[in-house]
């Protein structure tokens, strides 16, 4: 029997093709999800003078009071009455002490001190209030900049 050179050896070919088609897939899903996972609550900050920058530690707890007076854990909606179970669980599940508080200036202050007493009786005793320093566009919403304390 005789055999021909090309039955002696076998081509293993590695095809890429469905390896690009998930490729592009993934990105297109990250490219659409990105944006929704780094939005945050806007907020229209007051300005004052001894405004410091918010510390460079990774992801601070940041409740926001928007000018409707709804309250936000780390840009999620949080009802009243779920307030304080929902910052205790926030608390520790980031291991973070320190909450800071970003309240549009438009919010009357009842609003602002209620948050401030459910920050207080959840436990929280360093509260940092965000703000803006003296000199930026009035106008201007936040996503975390200068901090008072």
């Amino acid at each position: 029997m005789l055999s021909n050179d090309r039955d002696d050896f076998l081509l293993s070919e590695i095809n890429v093709t469905p390896f690009v088609d998930v490729m592009l897939v993934l990105l297109i899903i990250f490219m659409v999800t990105a944006p929704m996972m780094t939005q945050g609550v806007n907020v229209s900050l007051p300005e004052i003078s001894s405004a410091r920058p918010l510390p460079s530690e990774a992801k601070p707890v940041i409740v926001s009071v928007d000018s409707d007076g709804a309250a936000y854990i780390n840009g999620r909606k949080t009802p009243p009455a779920l307030f304080r179970r929902s910052l205790l669980r926030t608390v520790k599940d980031t291991g973070k002490r320190e909450v800071f508080l970003k309240a549009d200036r438009k919010v009357p202050y009842g609003a602002v001190a209620r948050v401030i007493s459910e920050i207080h009786e959840a436990g929280i005793v360093s509260l940092g209030i965000v703000a803006l320093p003296s000199g930026r566009d009035a106008g201007k919403t936040d996503k975390g900049p200068a901090r008072k304390k």
